[in-house]
């Protein structure tokens, strides 16, 4: 019991001072910075399963002591939005919740000051923009992007705004992942040599709505502003609220998951995105129809563009259909391994004095060493339990605490930007079965010397 005590503690450490070489403020910020006393009107764009079953409950956690407050729904079904009001009241003590058919109703009526966006993975980049062009600081959840278009797009409206947008890259507010950043930058883990990243699952129902998609009828809903920049085709209840399990609109593993852990290696090393990816998979086991892989690898190689010889591999491997391995993060280097799992950093896999001493070399083991202990060292403060999603919950607070300081947040724009990058090389690899690479100067992903689009 001590033990797991002990890490709710490390889980729960508050994430305002986890703000490591967080940006200063301008003189504009400053004036911008909202008072203590005053609360911040939030809207929901988009009421999804993630709000209701994560986002609005973390949001909730932290909006008495914060002064935000919950107050419309934007959202094109209208059972979603009749949903939404009912949630949020029954969430608020009857507050007052005003309801939006779409999101240029929700902004014409100025009656939000934030947003959580929650919406289908396609439109979260475009709705960024929609946001941080109403003057609304944003919560949006990852992927940012799935085209190089909509990623350059936002990236450059919210840069251009002064609005504070945190992106659902909740890893970056994990006292463990703060310590695991520290101790590889301190030098002691020695050089990257390989990254393992797993996400393995067995659930058919992953991302399928039946009961859901039986009630859809387009009439109830707004098929063309769905679709926003989506190539048109006629209405599919399928599409609408299935689509991670179809491209366009979702990339699906890639999106969903991976990039949540390839955001750790941007993180750690400082690299934007890699340098070319190569991935293989296929629908194995879920034939119901849908366009995107229930089983796939991918491998990247990573390292500085100017120096070929220097680098290192990533393997993503996911499946949906057996769920034994699942979860992990681990990196590698000479020494041993940092696990992620099990949050601690171990000699296993080191160079060991006998392999050493026949090349004339000396051993090579790291201490055993445990992020847990070190994720205490990292942040200051401490939070009460922040629930069954602590990451969520800390990441939820910190956008929090920096649309009132006006701060940069631990997962600002350019950690969308970046892990979309590897997402759409991904995608690009998935849908050409051909490598991918990336044009810094272009900010395109190529595969065969050709840019890579819908």
């Amino acid at each position: 019991m001590s033990s797991r005590r002990q890490f709710i503690k490390a889980s729960s450490m508050a994430s305002a001072s986890l703000m490591l070489g967080a940006a200063g403020f301008s003189a504009r910020s400053y004036r911008r910075i909202i008072g203590a006393n005053d609360r911040v009107r939030v809207g929901v764009v988009g009421f999804s399963d993630r709000f209701k079953d994560t986002l609005g409950p973390c949001f909730m956690q932290h909006q008495q002591a914060q002064n935000f407050e919950l107050v419309a729904v934007s959202d094109l079904w209208k059972l979603r939005r009749e949903q939404g009001v009912a949630w949020l009241k029954a969430n608020n003590n009857d507050a007052t919740v005003q309801a939006f058919a779409n999101n240029e109703a929700l902004y014409s009526s100025k009656s939000v000051d934030a947003v959580i966006v929650s919406t289908a993975d396609f439109q979260h980049a475009l709705h960024a923009i929609e946001a941080v062009q109403a003057g609304c600081d944003a919560y949006v959840e990852k992927p940012f992007a799935e085209t190089m278009a909509d990623n350059r797009a936002a990236l450059k409206a919210i840069k251009a705004s002064q609005q504070i947008v945190q992106v659902g890259s909740q890893r970056r507010s994990g006292p463990n992942y703060h310590a695991a950043n520290q101790f590889i930058r301190s030098g002691q883990f020695g050089p990257i040599t390989m990254v393992e990243l797993v996400w393995n699952v067995n659930q058919p129902g992953r991302w399928r709505r039946p009961a859901l998609v039986a009630q859809c009828q387009e009439r109830d809903t707004d098929w063309k502003r769905y679709l926003m920049n989506r190539p048109f085709e006629k209405w599919d209840p399928r599409k609408y609220l299935e689509y991670r399990l179809f491209w366009p609109y979702s990339s699906g593993m890639p999106g969903q998951w991976m990039c949540h852990q390839i955001d750790t290696v941007h993180w750690f090393t400082d690299l934007q995105h890699p340098r070319s990816v190569v991935a293989n998979g296929g629908i194995y086991a879920w034939k119901d129809g849908r366009q995107n892989w229930d089983t796939m690898t991918a491998v990247f190689d990573y390292g500085p563009a100017d120096d070929m010889g220097n680098g290192f591999q990533v393997v993503f491997t996911s499946r949906m259909h057996n769920s034994t391995g699942g979860m992990s993060e681990i990196y590698y280097s000479n020494g041993g391994e940092l696990n992620m799992l099990t949050n601690k950093v171990s000699p296993k896999g080191g160079l060991q004095k006998a392999e050493a001493a026949a090349m004339g070399m000396a051993p090579n083991l790291l201490p055993e060493s445990d992020l847990n202990a070190q994720a205490a060292a990292v942040s200051v403060a401490t939070a009460a339990n922040m629930g069954a999603d602590p990451l969520t919950s800390m990441h939820m607070l910190n956008w929090m605490e920096c649309v009132r300081s006006r701060q940069q947040p631990n997962a600002p724009v350019e950690a969308g930007y970046y892990h979309s990058i590897a997402s759409i090389m991904t995608n690009a690899a998935v849908r050409t079965g051909q490598k991918a690479s990336f044009d810094s100067q272009r900010q395109e992903v190529m595969v065969g010397g050709k840019v890579f689009e819908l």
